[in-house]
């Protein structure tokens, strides 16, 4: 599929980097859309009450995740750049020491929710199930591989045909009236998915995961640059889902069942920016070796391209909410659509974190993904708390927003980061992208 030209855009970049994953891109869409609608029958089959069950446990077990995944994936990815040849040691011990941390999550989230889940109407069983995914998201570490060959087209499609999979046999599950204990399985079949998906890949393109090896220095070395990224993981995830977490807390899990599904909705987008940072990051790392100017300018290409994407998603999902409400959903889950046109708007800041964060990476700056992550996480739990009790679903929605926003800018904080800040806002406000038209 051939990139069109963009006016002012680094076109050379694009054509080497996003090129091969033009078609792939949009297979990735329409997986997503039958993804999304399988989605909305579950949700319409089991009911609100029910749909709240079954989002509880990912919730509440994504932050034991984040921490299993000990903020290697993007990490491993500049190592490989750094050290192809050592590609066995670095895959080896990555996946060795995610292995560890999957498996000691399991107890770990037990122990957790027998003692502070006592309120919840959630069985410890459906946590247990869910746990299970840090173990199968262990070989997750293949996706860095690819990331860092510049071939992001494998990880799609996988992500595509387990889209696929998972969403045929959740049908079927409706369609034989399967009990909500069965839908809570496919929480931990689809990782399962995943994982042997990225490992069928990796094989067939001639690697072996048995030439992997544990070195211990490496092991060490890994997480003393690491561990900044698995906070800033942990701090991201609690301020994404610190939200759901409170409204079942605070509103019970009937309401948990209605916000859920606009969260979903809003969070499908959030493969683009990921999709597109990571098939241009070996373009950033090239240019900043190479040629700092041309790299200061891919920056704001990203950044402009993040804007670009991120507002028209938010204009059209805010028009389209009470209509995909209204005709897709059950009543009971009407007030979603008021969420979805609130939370929508995150996903501007989120596109845009995904770019910065890129830029951190690149840079050395992991400490600042842990402050910048740390202070949405610290925006969202005090908005929540003020917010939920009085404004309900939509307050949850609107402490998200601004949370989201909070840490993306964050960095304005940083005078080594500074720079960065206000060139995010140069795209946030159109200015950036204005300049580049009116230079043709």
């Amino acid at each position: 599929m051939k990139i069109p030209a963009v006016p002012g855009f680094d076109q050379q970049a694009f054509d080497k980097y996003l090129k091969n994953t033009g078609w792939l891109f949009l297979a990735r869409i329409g997986s997503l859309i039958i993804k999304i609608l399988a989605g909305i029958q579950v949700a319409n089959y089991l009911g609100a009450s029910q749909y709240g069950l079954l989002s509880y446990p990912l919730v509440f077990i994504s932050f034991f995740i984040a921490a299993a995944a000990l903020g290697l994936d993007g990490f491993v990815t500049r190592e490989l750049l750094a050290s192809p040849s050592k590609k066995s040691a670095i895959l080896g011990t990555s996946f060795g020491l995610r292995l560890i941390a999957g498996i000691l999550i399991i107890p770990l989230a037990y122990i957790i929710y027998v003692f502070f889940g006592k309120n919840v109407e959630v069985p410890v069983g459906y946590i247990l199930i869910a746990s299970g995914i840090g173990i199968a998201q262990s070989l997750n570490i293949i996706d860095s591989f690819f990331q860092s060959k510049v071939q992001g087209k494998y990880v799609m499609m996988v992500q595509v045909a387990a889209n696929l999979i998972s969403a045929f046999a959740k049908l079927f599950l409706i369609f034989i009236g399967a009990p909500l204990l069965w839908f809570v399985w496919t929480l931990l079949a689809d990782a399962i998915l995943l994982a042997a998906g990225y490992l069928i890949a990796y094989t067939r393109n001639g690697h072996a995961p048995r030439e992997w090896t544990f070195d211990r220095s490496r092991a060490g070395y890994l997480l003393k640059h690491s561990w900044p990224l698995a906070f800033s993981a942990i701090l991201v995830t609690l301020y994404m889902r610190i939200g759901q977490l409170m409204v079942e807390s605070y509103l019970g899990v009937n309401a948990l069942g209605v916000y859920s599904p606009a969260i979903g909705w809003g969070e499908s987008f959030y493969f683009i920016p990921v999709a597109i940072v990571t098939s241009v990051f070996p373009a950033l790392m090239n240019a900043r070796r190479d040629d700092p100017a041309r790299y200061q300018k891919r920056l704001q290409d990203m950044y402009d391209l993040m804007v670009i994407f991120s507002l028209g998603i938010a204009v059209v999902m805010t028009f389209l909410a009470p209509y995909i409400y209204g005709y897709l959903y059950t009543p009971e889950f009407a007030e979603g659509a008021k969420v979805l046109s609130i939370y929508i708007w995150a996903s501007v800041f989120v596109f845009l974190g995904n770019a910065s964060g890129q830029y951190l990476v690149a840079e050395g700056y992991t400490k600042y993904s842990l402050y910048r992550t740390g202070a949405g996480a610290v925006v969202n739990i005090v908005l929540g708390y003020l917010w939920i009790p009085v404004y309900g679903l939509q307050g949850a929605a609107y402490a998200t927003l601004i949370a989201y926003f909070s840490a993306t800018f964050f960095i304005l904080v940083f005078p080594e980061t500074r720079k960065q800040g206000i060139n995010m806002l140069k795209s946030l406000f159109l200015i950036s992208l204005i300049q580049k038209i009116t230079k043709r």
